[in-house]
């Protein structure tokens, strides 16, 4: 999915917090990381953020 899909945000990687216990951008496997930034970029819309708040541009 990753591998094929559309071209990922480049800000995402300014993405950080806890998702699942875990800091998202302490996870060493590139995957993983990539799959709880979208796991986080879901729970902070769903509580209200904004698009800009949470890439922090």
């Amino acid at each position: 999915l990753f591998a094929k899909g559309p071209e990922l945000n480049p800000s995402r990687k300014l993405i950080t917090g806890v998702i699942c216990g875990i800091r998202v951008e302490e996870i060493k496997e590139p995957l993983m990381q990539e799959i709880r930034y979208l796991d986080k970029l879901i729970d902070e819309l769903a509580r209200g953020k904004t698009m800009k708040k949470i890439l922090r541009v």
